[in-house]
């Protein structure tokens, strides 16, 4: 693998890449992320490689592993292209079949997905009521590419922002993401440009950047599935953040409960170096930049900035006070640049087509797209990208599908465990950072959690309190004891101990956090408590004054009044 040495290479080595490449033969593209893992993906991987050779199909068809492309619920997923045919759960069994059908051009039915509202068989990928309210700007890739292969990621224009980015001076590459409105995606919705610009103005010569994808939240496997499926996209954006900002040193914050984003980085990381896209005079332009992988242990709290750079010192993972910024004084005293791993994503994509396609898409004041993990009492489990500003109905219903079992919806939560709960009343609430705010929940890195009738918000408070409770640092007063003693209290009246006082004084402990906690993990850990009290106030007070869970969960009982 030659390096290259100018864009005049990069471009003759892409040509060389598509030129090999029969846009005539089909691809069988296998779903082999974490969730279809679970699911057998890699025995059906195996399956049609083998059953191709057997059929004699080589010639004509191609078997590609590729990373999730969202819809989790229906693993193993497998799409046929450029025919753009949807299989879903798809066992080794059906792969001779499936082969078959290629060869005849045909279809098989009884894999296809079938649309629960006309009853009706979908053939297409695009026309799967999952899929068509999407916009998948950053996960759609995941579904074209191998994820192991550098070669696939240049094939449908990879690095290209790259070669144009390099071209330009630093200042234009901040000015354009400062002009696309690019939010931070992993919770707190910073200006990304604008931090980037701060980063770059500190007064030293050593700056570093890093990505985050240490996601902690339950039930969230956002980062986790981009970096598994297009770890390229990630790395091309902190090449271009680190040429704009003046860092030669980038690090990779990965949890070490996500084994193949890991492994798929790292592999991503070495081709790159092989290229010469990653390490010294990159594309002959005299630019440095190199990058290592930092495997987090787990710790919720260093999802926060300032704990997550304390745990790459080799510290313990605790948050700091924000008086002194990290992009100023950040990793060992130096300006640091910190980023999910969805926003140097979104880079790529703003220098490609320019800071005014980008900002058309969203709404005032949150730009693009979001990728949110929908999970929960919620018929299509997976990952959805949707504009900013697409509703909360329009998630939960046209593209997830709706409660199931016909049971009536209840709340969902934004935002992860130090999010708050969205009644039925605001369903037709748009989604961005300001809205979801206003109505007492945040963004958050994009968790999405649907709840049905059948569940009892006092019992949800108290357990996301708990895990709060025990992920907190303990470094800070108001959120070590304030957890713990509202945990004490939830616990009481979810076991029939509740005291009339009980919701005044949670009102008032959430109060007191939230103003004096020393990190916005913990300011926003009370986010559960509150806004259950908001919005189902009357289920605490059934619990208290009746002794009665109305969603019929918690296990009051005579014995336990007394």
């Amino acid at each position: 693998m030659a390096k290259l040495k100018s864009f005049g290479d990069l471009e003759t080595l892409k040509k060389s890449i598509t030129g090999k490449r029969d846009p005539k033969k089909s691809v069988i593209a296998i779903c082999n992320g974490t969730g279809c893992q679970a699911y057998g993906c890699k025995s059906v991987t195996a399956a049609f490689q083998d059953e191709v050779k057997k059929q004699n199909l080589a010639d004509k068809v191609d078997v590609m592993p590729i990373g999730c492309p969202g819809f989790c619920e229906r693993g193993t997923l497998v799409m046929v292209r450029p025919q753009g045919i949807f299989y879903q759960r798809v066992r080794p069994k059906d792969v001779p079949e499936v082969v078959a059908a290629i060869g005849k051009n045909s279809v098989v039915d009884r894999l296809l997905f079938t649309d629960r509202q006309t009853g009706a068989k979908v053939t297409h990928e695009s026309d799967v009521p999952f899929y068509k309210k999407q916009r998948r700007l950053i996960i759609g890739n995941n579904g074209l590419i191998d994820s192991t292969s550098i070669d696939d990621y240049l094939a449908i224009g990879g690095y290209n922002a790259l070669a144009k980015a390099l071209k330009m001076k630093p200042e234009q590459i901040i000015d354009e993401v400062k002009k696309s409105g690019l939010r931070g995606r992993g919770g707190a919705g910073f200006p990304t440009g604008s931090k980037w610009e701060t980063t770059r103005n500190a007064h030293d010569e050593v700056k570093y950047i890093i990505a985050n994808a240490d996601e902690g939240d339950p039930g969230a496997f956002m980062d986790r599935a981009l970096v598994e499926g297009n770890p390229h996209s990630v790395l091309e954006g902190m090449i271009i953040g680190a040429y704009a900002i003046g860092s030669h040193q980038g690090y990779m914050y990965i949890r070490n409960e996500y084994p193949l984003a890991v492994k798929n980085m790292r592999t991503a990381i070495q081709m790159a170096e092989e290229y010469g896209l990653l390490g010294k005079n990159i594309l002959g332009t005299g630019f440095d930049f190199t990058l290592k992988i930092q495997r987090g242990g787990g710790a919720f709290i260093c999802g926060e900035s300032t704990a997550l750079m304390a745990s790459l010192e080799g510290k313990v993972g605790e948050p700091r006070a924000k008086y002194v910024h990290t992009s100023e004084q950040g990793l060992w005293g130096k300006p640091t640049n910190l980023n999910n791993v969805e926003t140097w994503a979104n880079v790529p994509i703003i220098i490609n087509n320019g800071a005014a396609w980008y900002s058309q898409i969203g709404t005032k004041g949150s730009k693009g797209t979001k990728i949110f993990s929908l999970v929960g009492n919620i018929t299509n489990t997976g990952l959805v990208e949707v504009p900013m500003g697409t509703t909360l109905k329009e998630i939960v219903f046209d593209i997830g599908g709706g409660i199931p079992k016909g049971r009536k919806f209840k709340a969902v939560q934004t935002g992860g465990p130090s999010g708050g709960v969205i009644p039925e009343s605001m369903l037709d609430m748009p989604v961005d950072y300001d809205e979801l705010t206003k109505a007492g929940s945040m963004m958050g890195s994009g968790g999405m959690i649907v709840m049905d009738d059948k569940t009892c918000m006092v019992d949800m408070a108290r357990y996301y309190t708990e895990f709060l409770e025990g992920e907190s640092c303990g470094k800070c007063l108001p959120c070590r004891e304030g957890l713990r003693h509202m945990k004490a209290i939830l616990t009481g009246i979810t076991e029939g101990r509740g005291k009339k006082e009980d919701i005044a004084l949670l009102e008032e402990i959430c109060a007191t956090i939230g103003d004096a906690a020393l990190c916005q993990l913990g300011a926003s850990a009370p986010n559960p408590v509150i806004s259950t009290i908001r919005h189902f106030r009357a289920e605490y007070e059934a619990h208290i004054n009746e002794h009665k869970c109305p969603a019929g969960v918690c296990k009051i009982g005579a014995a336990a009044v007394k």
